[in-house]
């Protein structure tokens, strides 16, 4: 017989994306709110005084009060070998790859290695309060078992896929053009549609993989037109020449993923800073997704992403956000949209707080075209949640006696929190942030 769960506190789900820092219309709030919690997806949402007639004898309550609840976080770009690359020292994105990460990533041929990253992996973003990420694994095949493994085991829903990468790395990072197909099609055959499991096509970079291997790839975007599919854009300048170089009959960079079929819906593009007003519009008129990683371009020196302005074109471009460990310095979805915030002060642009926490929950699910499954409190959707603790240190509940407004307390939240302020996080409606250190 199954339990319900009813978790009393704030509640607080979008809409819609925010037009201005006072759009009340975008989201629901409730001050004293509930979540009655069933077999994994949200059976109720509402007041507490509506929600609790609804549970039977047998519910369990949990009171958060006077804590927020929101949608579990979700974060579109990680790099799931790299959690010890983070923090490394180096002058620029290629300079960092060939010194750190590929080394790093060489050791995931083992999967006893891959296995205790994973494991250590889940407890960090749990702990974070995200809930989904869209990670990239190595270039071996053990290393997406590994991921899926504990995806499945802590029953939340991750998209991941195996990387395909055929040059200009060490040898112990390449496979083939044939080699990439195959094991790409066991991972999908395996682990997509098991428990939550999602796999995505997985390119590099068009650096890392010859034109037979993207013409593979293709294959497999033709095969499978309903997966994601993730690869890098346009992070760094020496990275576009090299690249443009490498394929001297295509446009662009963009060009060169568009000629192989992978400029498409829930086609997710890490960085794609520097692009052409060309390349703004063939993602625009494709669908595919720019993924903004602030902390990564800054900690990289790769430029300043124009989020307000590439959603504010004629042709908008759909944009996620992400903390793309391990080039990124914080697993915190709260610290990416605190320097997501300072970029676009530095373009002269305003990123007020709803608009933040729009991206990393119901923005990112649409970016994701998951969205009837995660991103908002929606009744019927998984019980992926989060609560938050405005309040969490010393410094938080000094700035909490003067904060007067929802917008301040996500302010707040965003500018000083980190994992401190994560109560707990839920997972289809099981609590599951660890404990302890990792």
């Amino acid at each position: 017989m199954t339990t319900d769960t009813l978790i009393r506190g704030r509640l607080l789900s979008f809409r819609r994306a925010p037009e201005h820092a006072g759009d009340r219309e975008s989201y629901l709030y409730e001050e004293d709110g509930a979540l009655l919690v069933r077999d994994g997806k949200i059976a109720a949402v509402g007041s507490y005084s509506d929600v609790n007639p609804k549970a039977g004898a047998e519910t369990s309550e949990i009171d958060h009060r006077p804590h927020l609840i929101l949608p579990g976080l979700i974060d579109c770009h990680v790099h799931f070998p790299q959690m010890q690359v983070i923090a490394s020292y180096a002058a620029n994105l290629l300079e960092w790859l060939n010194t750190y990460t590929f080394p790093e990533e060489c050791r995931f041929v083992e999967s006893a290695h891959a296995q205790r990253i994973a494991t250590q992996f889940f407890d960090e973003f749990l702990r974070q309060g995200t809930t989904t990420a869209v990670a990239y694994c190595s270039v071996h095949k053990a290393s997406a078992d590994a991921f899926f493994t504990e995806s499945l085991r802590r029953g939340t829903l991750m998209i991941g896929g195996k990387v395909l990468m055929d040059r200009n790395a060490p040898q112990g990072l390449l496979d083939t053009p044939q080699l990439g197909y195959d094991e790409t099609r066991a991972v999908i055959e395996q682990w997509h549609g098991k428990g939550r499991n999602h796999v995505a096509i997985t390119p590099r970079f068009a650096i890392t993989s010859t034109p037979e291997q993207m013409a593979m790839t293709q294959k497999l975007a033709e095969e499978f037109p309903d997966l994601h599919i993730q690869t890098h854009l346009s992070e760094n300048h020496d990275e576009i020449r090299y690249t443009c170089e490498l394929y001297p009959d295509a446009t662009d960079y963009t060009d060169i993923y568009s000629r192989y079929g992978l400029l498409r819906k829930k086609a997710l593009f890490g960085h794609a800073i520097h692009l052409s007003e060309r390349e703004a519009d063939a993602m625009a008129e494709s669908g595919a997704v720019a993924v903004h990683c602030p902390t990564s371009n800054l900690f990289l020196g790769s430029g300043l992403f124009p989020l307000k302005a590439i959603q504010r074109r004629e042709k908008p471009v759909t944009v996620a956000v992400a903390t793309d460990i391990g080039g990124g310095s914080s697993y915190s979805m709260l610290k990416t949209m605190d320097e997501a915030y300072k970029i676009q002060q530095l373009l002269g642009e305003r990123l007020n707080p709803l608009e933040s926490f729009y991206h990393m929950t119901l923005g990112n699910a649409v970016a994701l075209d998951l969205v009837d499954r995660i991103g908002t409190l929606d009744e019927g959707t998984d019980a992926d949640i989060v609560v938050l603790n405005a309040a969490a240190t010393p410094a938080m509940r000094l700035r909490m006696e003067t904060v007067t407004s929802l917008g301040e307390e996500l302010f707040l939240l965003q500018t000083l929190g980190d994992d401190r302020a994560v109560v707990e996080t839920y997972v289809a409606g099981k609590a599951s942030k660890p404990d302890g250190l990792m």
